[in-house]
Formats: structure tokens, sequence, C-alpha cells
């Protein structure tokens, strides 16, 4: 206690009397003893002993100190406990130190930021953000979703060692445009509506009122008051010869009308459905100067309607009899692809050099002539490739205002049509590739079945044997071309297995490795809770092996060839998707693996085309153009999709999204069934009779000395019609070897015609198209499958198995 009320006195009364008793000890020392020595000693250990003292007050006082600062979480709870903010802090640790009751109410105590209950999105923009705020002190989260409702979330790092975040999230409000709609013509803008002479109504895509203004009703049933919801609106209207339309109540002399609509729904939101499947608001204006049911200075009128059309989502602007801009709201700015700018003076501003005079006329046209409304399309300054609609109204009445203009956003519209006209590209290109390996495989199955029996005649040494395997190994390139283009255009023989794609990662871990080299470092993360897929395993290591390539080139092109390769997989749920709200993806649980890197990037008018074959961004003759193809084509024919993001100069992201495996019962018992020991197959003696029927003379040639040199006898057909004449003729066959597409009768429709006769008859097709498709396609029992191009040991071993197979059944 004494050493606390010493250091509480001033610094220098307690330096005073600690300097005048020293100085009078040492005095009464020398005067006791009168040795200097004893003196300086005894002043040493007082200087020793006193400066230990001093350390110890010190950290008394700091501990003292310490103990005062420490937080009261109390207070702090009822500082940030707020009416329009859910507050909570957190430590380095991530535990909830405190939160506010907004808070608690919302997102309860049991899960604290970044792990609350939210869409996977929302965690990882909380978690990304995080890591932004301890490091820069302050991040932003932008919008979350937590159940149905939406939050905009902040953080700020604080503390006197900067040791706690402070998350605050704010509720975003999502008001219903209908309903706002219909509360605004109920209020004041129908009143000044009204007051402008224009008749308004909310109609529903079936054509039913849903709510009017005064003024509408006032012209439909002649009492203001009256409430047509639930009416039919074309009830209230006539049309005559000339399709002018007009008050039914009024008859024949009514005055003629010009009506303009607008669908009700806001050009922010990625909303797909046409303009039918919202409701419209409908304006009825009278074609002549004298509007009825007005009142009033018409002219004073329209500053109120501006401010009040302002406010609305629709695309409205107004122009006078000259074709000047009165008034633009701010949803036709953005539409224009001006958001947040002032009207120009002229609309024509708005549009390319080649447009402004065909503008300017129908603005005129409408101003100045009768009262009619109509659609000019023009191309806009803001997106010059792609034409819009714009609509234009002649209005009379309302002062200087001649001409109401409408624009709609089209711009989700227009990225549609861009993916079907894509989609419906790719589909024909890979029909055409298609059926170009189909031919192109039996040109190669003649050219390696001729090469395999000329090298039976010669022997390593001979002068004609390495030009025969020269000739042989560039056919099998061939081949592998044509596999890639049969990959793209999704008829290639799959092999899928039930599968986890961290497992298939893994697999080829080390082989990127090598492939992208020393410079590139390779990342690889996985997703928990991932679901399985069902793939060909060695097909989902081509599509990694071709998508690493494509990033290592990228990488190495771009300065000194360094770079980062990651590769993730990620759990993406039925919710997830639907709030993608995805035109392309089919809303399920999927497992999406993503491969990113950071080099070059790609330039956007190229992203579209870079899956199309023989399409390559890279130096003429370092690539193919059928590398992405393929992924392509693996990625659909597993059932899946593939996007691509870049930015030039930053990178490329490929998303490949598989769904996510359920077994069905069926499948469950079928591989059972498989997972059962196999009886053990019997060997094939050698021996027997084989129809052979091949359209394609130099296929079939290879195919019969392939067989007659294994001591089969062949009987030969050049098409369906022949080889099922042969069949009747003499039935003793053991096997039918036959290709699928054939002119006249194809092989399948041949087959059935033979199982009339022998339903135990094996079939071996030999095709260039996918197995598993064919399959699905032919419902013939006891069917196998040999894929072109092969050589003359693959159908020599295939014809055994088969006769073994079908023998052993007997047996």
């Amino acid at each position: 206690m004494r050493a606390l009320a010493l250091a509480s006195r001033p610094p220098a009364v307690v330096s005073a009397i600690v300097a005048t008793g020293l100085l009078l000890s040492c005095l009464a020392l020398w005067l006791a003893t009168g040795s200097a020595v004893v003196v300086g000693t005894y002043l040493g250990a007082v200087v020793v002993l006193g400066g230990a003292g001093w350390l110890m007050l010190r950290d008394t006082q700091v501990d003292a100190l310490e103990a005062i600062a420490m937080p009261d979480w109390s207070v702090t709870v009822a500082a940030i406990d707020q009416a329009d903010l859910a507050i909570a802090i957190t430590d380095r640790a991530g535990r909830l130190t405190c939160a506010n009751s907004l808070y608690e109410d919302n997102f309860g105590t049991a899960k604290p930021p970044p792990t609350l209950d939210a869409d996977q999105p929302s965690r990882d923009a909380l978690l990304r953000a995080s890591r932004d705020a301890w490091r820069d002190g302050r991040a932003d989260a932008g919008i979350i979703r937590s159940g149905a409702e939406s939050w905009a979330a902040e953080l700020e790092r604080a503390g006197r060692g900067e040791d706690y975040l402070i998350w605050r999230f704010q509720r975003q409000a999502s008001p219903d445009l209908i309903e706002a709609a219909i509360a605004a013509l109920r209020g004041k803008l129908g009143r000044a509506l009204d007051r402008a002479g224009i008749a308004a109504a909310i109609v529903d895509p079936d054509g039913f009122v849903i709510a009017n203004s005064d003024g509408f009703a006032l012209r439909a049933t002649g009492e203001p008051a009256d409430d047509l919801a639930h009416k039919e609106f074309v009830s209230y209207l006539r049309q005559d010869e000339e399709d002018r339309i007009s008050w039914a109540r009024e008859g024949k002399g009514g005055a003629p009308l010009t009506m303009y609509y607008m669908p009700v729904t806001d050009p922010d939101l990625a909303d797909h459905a046409g303009a039918d499947a919202h409701p419209s608001l409908m304006l009825l204006v009278d074609s002549g100067v004298g509007l009825g049911g007005g009142g009033g200075d018409l002219a004073a009128a329209v500053p109120n309607l501006e401010a009040l059309l302002g406010q609305l989502p629709l695309g409205l602007a107004m122009a006078d009899r000259d074709g000047l801009f009165l008034f633009a709201n701010p949803a036709f700015m953005r539409a224009a692809g001006k958001e947040g700018e002032l009207p120009p003076p002229y609309p024509s501003d708005l549009v390319v050099q080649e447009d402004k005079g065909a503008l300017a006329d129908a603005v005129r046209r409408f101003a100045q002539g009768p009262t009619t409304s109509g659609d000019v399309a023009v191309r806009l300054s803001a997106q010059p490739e792609e034409p819009v609609s714009l609509s234009l109204a002649g209005v009379r009445g309302l002062g200087d205002a001649a001409v109401l203009l409408g624009l709609t956003d089209t711009s989700e519209e227009l990225r549609l049509k861009r993916q079907i006209a894509q989609a419906t590209k790719m589909q024909a290109v890979g029909q055409l590739a298609g059926g170009v390996a189909h031919d192109f495989n039996n040109v190669l199955t003649a050219i390696l079945g001729i090469c395999d029996l000329m090298l039976l005649r010669h022997t390593p040494g001979d002068s004609d044997y390495d030009d025969i395997q020269q000739i042989r190994a560039n056919s099998s390139r061939a081949a592998s071309l044509t596999r890639q283009l049969l990959a793209f255009s999704r008829q290639q023989t799959l092999r899928p297995e039930v599968l986890q794609l961290p497992d298939v990662v893994s697999e080829i871990s080390q082989m990127l490795k090598r492939l992208i080299g020393e410079k590139i470092r390779l990342q690889v993360t996985h997703d928990r809770n991932l679901g399985r897929v069902r793939a060909d395993p060695s097909q989902l290591e081509q599509v990694i092996v071709n998508l690493a390539v494509n990033a290592r080139d990228a990488m190495q092109s771009k300065g000194d060839g360094r770079g980062q390769l990651r590769i993730s997989t990620k759990r993406v749920t039925a919710a997830d998707i639907r709030a993608m709200r995805s035109e392309i993806v089919p809303v399920g649980d999927y497992t999406v693996l993503i491969v990113s890197d950071t080099g070059t990037g790609i330039a956007p008018d190229k992203l579209g085309k870079i899956f199309e074959p023989f399409f390559t961004t890279k130096e003429q003759g370092k690539g193919t153009g059928l590398g992405l193809s393929t992924v392509y084509g693996i990625v659909k024919q597993s059932g899946g999709f593939i996007f691509a993001d870049s930015e030039l100069g930053k990178g490329t992201t490929f998303s490949v999204y598989l769904p996510v495996y359920h077994e069905t019962a069926e499948a469950r018992q079928l591989r059972e069934a498989a997972a059962k020991p196999a009886a053990p197959q019997r060997e094939w003696a050698g021996g027997g009779r084989i129809l052979l029927v091949e359209d394609e003379d130099p296929v079939r040639a290879v195919a019969e000395r392939a067989l007659t040199r294994q001591g089969y006898e062949v009987v030969t057909a050049a098409d369906g019609e022949d080889g099922l004449e042969h069949f009747l003729k003499h039935d003793k066959f053991d096997l039918v070897v036959s290709d699928v597409v054939m002119p006249i009768m194809d092989g399948p429709a041949m087959v059935r015609k033979i199982r009339e006769k022998r339903a135990d008859l094996p079939i071996l097709f030999m095709s260039g198209y996918a197995e598993e498709q064919l399959r699905n396609e032919i419902d013939i029992s006891n069917m196998h499958f040999l894929p072109k191009p092969f050589s003359v040991a693959q159908i020599a071993d295939k014809v055994a198995n088969v006769l073994a197979e079908s023998n052993a059944g007997e047996g």
C-alpha cells in the first residue's frame, strides 16, 4: 500500500525525498567511519536495490492498470443492440464473443460467422471476407442468403491488439413490384394519370384486370369508384373495321384510343421468363386532343407524372414534337446502357450512327402524325452487336409531351439467344464430326487390317517391314484423332463406374506435376461430403490432363512462365442450383470439378468458340484444336456440363458439373450380380461357320481374310438384304458379324429377321459409334460389340471370345 501511495505522488516530489534521504545517510556514515570506500560501497548498494524496487513497482502498476482495463462485455452488448443491424463479435480463434439480440434472433449462437446457417456460396463469401478483414482491417462480403432472407454483410477488425472481428449484417428488403405498382395506381400515381387524361390498369397474363385507376373505371363503366378486379380487360374495349380501338361503353361514336403496355417486372433480376409471363401496365389515351375525364391544367400535371414514372422499374421516356427528350426514367437509361447518366438531347443520341436518321424520323412521325403506336428496331451505341425493340406511342394533351417511348432491358434475353445459338451450332458440328469419324474409321480399319496381313509375310529386317510399321503407326495416330472427334460428338465408347472425383484427381496428381513443370505450383483442395458420380475414370483423367496442359501452356506464355494451377472439387446442392437460376443446368445435386490457372486468359470474343473442334488460341503448329472439344464431349456424354470463365491477364477457370449418382434398386441388383464370381470361360477350339455382313468392300475383305486365316468358314454379304438371303438359304451359322449402319436394310433390322428363325444365334456388331449409344438404341439380346477401327488380331480374338461364351452358355 505504501509503494502504491508513493507511486501516486508527483514524480518531482518523490525524487526530492529519495535524494535527501540518500544524502543524509551517506553523511552520517562518513561521520561514523571516516572511510570513503565504505560510503561508496553503501551508495552502490542503495542504487542497485533502489533500481530493483523501481522495476517491481512499475510492474505492479502495469498489472493494476491492466486489471482495471479488462473489458465489460455487458456494456458492449448494450452498445451494439441496434434495431436495424445484426452485430456479432468474434475473436481470432473464431469464437463468438458477444452478439446483439437481432443477431441471436436470426442466426442463433450455435454457429458463429463465417459458419452460420446460410447457403454454400454465402459461407464461402463470408470466409473470404474474414481473411481479408484480418489482413486489411475491413472487408465487404456482399449479399448473403440465410433461409428466405438476404443480408448485406460487412466486417471490421478492432480491439487494442486488433484481436476481434465485428460482423455487421443489414437485412435487405425484397419489395413486391406488382403490389407496389397496384398501390401506386390506387394512390398518387393513379390520380396523376387521371388528371393527365390517361386511363391505367394492371392486367394479368390471362387478360383479367388486377387493379385499375379511377379514370379507367370512369371511362369503362361511368362510375369512378368501381373496382374492376377479376374482370376481363378486353370486355371494356371495342374494335372497328379499321382495327381502331375505343371504349365499348361509348359505342361507335367513341373516340379512338392509343394503347401502350409494359410488363411489370424488375429488369435488375435475372428473370428468364418472357414478357407474356408477367402482368402488364396498360395505358389508354384518347387519340384526339380532347382527353375527357381530365380536368385542370394538364401541362401542370406533367411534372408530377414524370416524378411518379421515375420510380417505376419500367423503361419510360417522353419526347416533344421536335424530337427532344423531355424526360427519361432511370430504368430507361439503364436499359439503354447509360445507367446513372442524364438523358441526351435526342433519343437518336442513344443509337449507333447508322440508325440515328431512322429513329429521328420515327419520333417525329409519331409526334406530329395520327396518334398511333409501334415498335422500331434499333442498335444501341452501348451494345451495337444486337438490335433491340424501342416502343413508341403518340400522345396528345400532355403539354409539350408528344411521344411516349418504352425500352426494356434485353441483356438477359440476348445472352440466352447467344447460348441457344451456340448450343445449336455445337450440336450440328457434333453430328458432322461423328459422321466424319464413323466413315473415316472404315478407311482406317481397312488400312490397319492390310498392314497386319502384310506384316504376317514380312519379318523384322525386311526392306518393307519398317515402312509397313510406319504406315500402321500413322494409322493408329489417325485413329486417336477420330476417337477425339467421337468424344466431341458424344459417340465414343465409355465404361462408366461409380466413383469419387478426389480419387481420380489423386491418381494423376504425380503425373500432373511432371506435366506442368517445376515453375508452376499445383494446389489441390477437396470439399467435404462430396456425392459420388458415374463416369469413365480413364476419360475423366483425360479431361483433367487436357485442362491442365492448356493451363500450363497459358501460364508458360505469360512472362517468366511461373504460375499456379488450382484443382478443386466442390459440393453443389439442388438449392444452390436453384439459386443460380440457370436455364442450362437442371436442378439437382452435383459434384463440381474446378480447374483454374493464372495464365494469360481468353479474349471475350474467343471464349464462346473454345469448345469447337479444330479451334485453338495457340500459335500455328502448337495445337490441334481437339483438346477442349474432347473435354466437352466427354463431359456431355457423362451427363454433365462444363463452363469457362476467363479474364485477360488474370487467368481462366473451367467448372465441370457432374450429377451425383443415386443408385436405383435395379442398378443395385445388377451390381450385386456382377460382383458374384463368374463361371470359368471355356477356351474356343476354333472353327465354325460365320456370316459376315459389311457394306464397305475394303473392311469386308480384311475381316474375311482375318477370320479365314483362323480356320473359320466365312460367308460374306454386302448389305442387310444380301445377308438375310444367305441366312434363309442356309441357316447353319454359328455367328453373325455385321456392320450397324448400311444402306437399304441396316444391321439391327437384319438381325431381328434372323432371330425370328434362330433366337439363340449370337450377334457381333462392328461400328465406329459408341457401344453404350448402340445398346440404348438396339434392344437385342446376346449382342456383342467390336469398335472400329480394329486390327486383324482384335477381330479374331473377339470372334473367338463370343463363340466360347456362346458355347459355354449352351453347355
